[in-house]
């Protein structure tokens, strides 16, 4: 290790230099490999957060890490004003693997959820101006003006006001609800398949299903925001597949490129010519080695093995954290979908304790929503890992 690479060096010169937006844990790590990873003084912990579910893979996937050596030695970047190869692969591959006609291509979830809202404004303007979005109270869309403003978590958009006008906000799973807010200007819905940031918190079954049926009888387009839930999060490549609907969009981030700043934004037929020619663009948007990157992960994740090894794993963890959570009488019943799993907890200060206790015995947990914690181990954990995870949890929450 060189100078000033401690890990007390590290958090020192960030704290000195970074902007202060994110509470980080007093650990800096500097090497990752599967489910695990080691900190500047050469400690081990188990990531059971895949870095914010962007690592579906986990770290550093032999086949993802080789595309990325690979495509670095031969081209990096390329303007979109020109074609390249890495993004037609990728393209091909997310409509050959979805509903999708068109992709845009971008950097980041916040970026792919952008896209989807001007698509949907350019899909209403189109029919009479209409530019209304609903989502749902609990959403998390992004940081940006317009998707903190799509978002329906007050404290994200605190302070930013006045936000952008043209969404309202209707409750999660309750497509009713949504029905009766449908306005004369309203053009979209757009919710998550499971809530992620609000608690992971699952819809009741039915509700994508109706709010297709909502969709396709009130011209509107049907908005999914998968950008934690796809690439198979949640058991499915993506989420949607579970009720066996399509939407009109999808936006998909996160592990996308495990790892590697890639988003997407998937269209439909109905959605596919709403960004024409100048409509849209992203200077670094189909990069060519995260587009490379993203392509060597979905063929990982389409090769038959990958997506029923972790619904196996999926079964093993929900059983061990069921068993956990009935010894607790504080604790909620454990919910989510595949590898998305959250536990309720009776409040938020409980919920960071047992997040520091587990940090403490090296397994990275989250928290998110009022007091849930979020549990997101890479789709190639092992059992081992899963037993080893589980107790260090149990261990967090009992002390």
């Amino acid at each position: 290790m060189s100078r000033g690479d401690s890990t007390a060096e590290i958090i020192a010169r960030n704290q000195a230099h970074l902007a202060s937006t994110y509470a980080r844990a007093d650990v800096a790590f500097v090497r990752g490999a599967g489910t695990e990873l080691w900190d500047a003084d050469g400690r081990r912990y188990l990531d059971f957060f895949s870095s914010i579910l962007c690592t579906n893979l986990g770290h550093c996937h032999p086949a993802v890490t080789e595309a990325i050596r690979e495509q670095a030695g031969k081209l990096v970047h390329l303007s979109n004003l020109h074609h390249s190869l890495p993004q037609s692969r990728l393209a091909e591959l997310l409509t050959a693997t979805s509903f999708g006609e068109r992709v845009f291509l971008c950097n980041s979830g916040a970026e792919a959820n952008e896209a989807a809202i001007k698509a949907a404004r350019r899909y209403g303007h189109a029919r009479g101006g209409r530019f209304e979005i609903l989502t749902a109270l609990g959403s998390f869309h992004g940081r940006t003006m317009a998707t903190i403003a799509a978002t329906g978590q007050e404290k994200v958009r605190q302070g930013f006001e006045p936000g952008l006008p043209g969404f309202r906000y209707v409750p999660f799973g309750d497509a009713a609800s949504a029905e009766a807010a449908v306005g004369p200007d309203t053009v979209a819905i757009l919710v998550e398949p499971v809530q992620g940031e609000g608690g992971v918190i699952p819809p009741p079954p039915g509700y994508l299903a109706a709010l297709r049926e909502l969709c396709d009888r009130r011209d509107l387009l049907l908005l999914l925001d998968e950008i934690q839930t796809g690439c198979g999060r949640t058991g499915t490549l993506y989420a949607y597949e579970h009720e066996g609907v399509a939407p009109d969009v999808m936006t998909l981030a996160k592990s996308l490129g495990n790892g590697l700043p890639v988003g997407a934004m998937v269209a439909g037929p109905r959605a596919a010519s709403a960004l024409d020619l100048g409509a849209h663009g992203s200077t670094f948007g189909g990069n060519c080695v995260t587009n490379a990157a993203a392509v060597a992960t979905l063929e990982v994740l389409t090769d038959g093995r990958t997506l029923p090894r972790a619904a196996r794993a999926a079964k093993r963890l929900w059983a061990g954290l069921r068993d956990v959570a009935a010894a607790h009488e504080d604790l909620g019943e454990v919910r989510g979908r595949g590898l998305l799993v959250g536990i309720p907890t009776s409040s938020p200060e409980r919920a960071g304790a047992i997040y520091a206790n587990a940090l403490e015995r090296g397994l990275l947990v989250n928290v998110a929503g009022a007091g849930v914690l979020r549990i997101a181990p890479p789709l190639t954990v092992t059992d081992s890992e899963i037993d080893e995870g589980v107790d260090l949890l149990r261990q967090a929450i009992s002390s």
